[in-house]
Parts: structure tokens; sequence; C-alpha cells
């Protein structure tokens, strides 16, 4: 067997119109792909870098670049975690790696994650992205045949007329609302009640994550979920008496490796898991794709909010997203 050999690249994909948060927009998706090769067999990981996370293309790009003599000296995904801190770098060679041995071994990665039976289809939220009020029923509209469950970006003023808004377009819909750290205090005591009677079923990161601190003894009639205050095993204790539910997504937890482990911890304390996803095609969806599988909520739209995905990709019907054929990953 050859050496195992890493490449790394940037790939663009273009947004379907915009997408809009708390902190701003965008109209294209900056991916990193790791490629680890041993010769005969190949194992693609992508990654999102996100500047929340002071994470750019570039540094990402420069981090794995720096990895090869170790990945060429047989680097495996159980001693990657000594090598490298969490975050979007160590996600893409971590799925590479997940990949590459199940290639290699010809034994499908959700095996090698120790799942019991084959993954099946998940139902995944479908994001509507910070609006006026009559744009995001628009799109509540326009979707929710097909989307039983649509996640709501907000902003603070203005919120609750957007949840109105899009509660009348989709009076049937399952509705999460996601503020990306763009409220206050007040504001969720505003709101939270208001939600509560419109179906909202969780809010998610309402707080700076730097202020989180101050929802203990908070008693919210909407479930509160952390994503920018949860990133890897270690933040868990901290989150327990604050959320109910925790976000895990890979870029965070710096691969699917830890991903696993943090979904198994979280559930084992008492947590509702959702696993998510940053902006980016079906080759990142995929590893979360195990994760998901039991989560109580499923955030992996990524490659619908795109105008165009890799193939192979993830097939969606609606809703409904299909396990990753092998071609793809895993």
């Amino acid at each position: 067997m050859s050496a195992q050999q890493l490449t790394v690249r940037r790939e663009t994909f273009p947004i379907r119109g915009a997408f809009r948060i708390s902190r701003g927009a965008k109209t294209e998706a900056a991916v990193v792909v790791a490629e680890v090769t041993d010769g005969p067999h190949r194992g693609r990981g992508e990654c999102v870098p996100y500047a929340r996370y002071g994470e750019s293309v570039d540094g990402v790009i420069a981090a794995l670049e720096a990895m090869a003599d170790t990945v060429a000296g047989g680097l495996d995904r159980d001693s990657l975690a000594r090598q490298m801190p969490a975050g979007a770098a160590r996600n893409a060679l971590d799925c590479a790696l997940w990949d590459l041995e199940a290639k290699r071994s010809g034994v499908p990665a959700w095996k090698l994650a120790g799942l019991t039976e084959p993954p099946g289809p998940l139902v995944t939220c479908y994001t509507l992205s910070v609006d006026e009020p009559e744009a995001m029923a628009a799109a509540a509209r326009e979707r929710a045949p097909r989307h039983p469950l649509l996640k709501m970006k907000l902003t603070g003023e203005g919120d609750l007329d957007r949840v109105r808004a899009v509660r009348a377009a989709a009076p049937a819909a399952r509705l999460v609302v996601d503020a990306n750290e763009g409220w206050t205090l007040d504001q969720l005591h505003q709101f939270a009640p208001v939600l509560a009677g419109l179906g909202v079923e969780m809010i998610e990161q309402p707080l700076p994550a730097g202020q989180d601190e101050a929802l203990r003894g908070v008693d919210c009639p909407v479930p509160l979920g952390a994503d920018e205050s949860c990133h890897g095993l270690e933040s868990l204790e901290r989150l327990r008496g604050l959320y109910r539910v925790v976000n895990v997504k890979l870029d965070k937890t710096g691969g699917l490796t830890e991903g696993l482990a943090m979904t198994r911890a979280a559930h084992a304390m008492g947590f509702e898991v959702m696993v998510g996803c940053m902006v980016a095609t079906s080759l990142a969806m995929a590893p979360a794709m195990l994760v998901g599988q039991g989560a109580r909520y499923v955030d992996l739209d990524g490659p619908l909010l795109l105008a165009r995905d890799r193939e192979p990709g993830l097939v969606y019907d609606g809703a409904v997203v299909q396990p990753p054929v092998a071609e793809l990953w895993g």
C-alpha cells in the first residue's frame, strides 16, 4: 500500500439568491476539501471556515497543508484529535480519514461508527433566511407543502411580525427559530410567550454565547437550543441548566469522530440533539447523516440552499434526505 498523500483545495458554490442571518448575508459558499489517497483509495472531507470562530479559507488551507507530512506518516482518525484543535480544518481531515478507511476496508462508515443498522432517511429543516415578513411568508408558502419543518432565521427587531407572517402562510408547518446570538435577554422574555402561542418548538441561540449564563434559572415556555455556545465535548457540562437542546455541527466539533462522541454524551446528560450544518455541499452533509440518526432535530439543508450541488450529491425528496452513496462518502 502506498503512503498516504494529502491534497487540499478551495471550492466555491453559488447560493440560490442570498442567505441572510443576524450577522449578515452571503451569496456563495466557500468550502475547503481535504483529500487523502493511498494509491488505489481516496477519502474526502469538506468543511466551511467560519469567521465567527476566527477562521478563514486561507487559514484552514494552511492548517491542513501543515499536516501533509503527518498524514504521509500514517495519521489515522484516532490520533488526529491530538494533532489538531477542533474546528473546520480538523473536520475536513477527520471526515476524509473516515472515508478513506471505509474505502480501504470495504466496510461502510456506519459500521465503522458502531451503528447497529444502516442509516435511514432523515427529515431535515428547511431554513428561511431573515428578511421582511412578507418575503419570509412567501418563502414559507412555497416550501411548506414539501418541508413540514421550517427553521426561521431571526435578528431581533420585528421578529414577532416575521413569525406571525410565516405562521399565517404555513399554518400546518412545524417551526423552530434561530436568533444567531441576535437577541437581548429582555427580547427573549418578550418574544418567548408569543412564540409559544404561535407553536414554535425551539429557540436556537437567543443570546450571544458569552452572555448565556443569564439563561440560568430562566423558565422559558419554549425550549432553548445552544449553537454558538456549543462546540465539543468540553462545552456540554457548562450548558446544563441553560439549554435543553444542543446543536452538533461537525465544523465545530472538529469532525465526525468527536461529533459521534458528543452526541452520545449529550444524550446521556439529558440533552436533546440537533444535528446542524453550515451552507455547504452534500460532501459536508454526508458524515453528519450518521450523527442525525436518532437526533431530535435535523438541519442538513445546506445543498438545498445552493444554486448547484456537487455530483453525486445527496438525494432530497422535499424534506426527506437519503443516506449518501459510497461514491459520495463513506
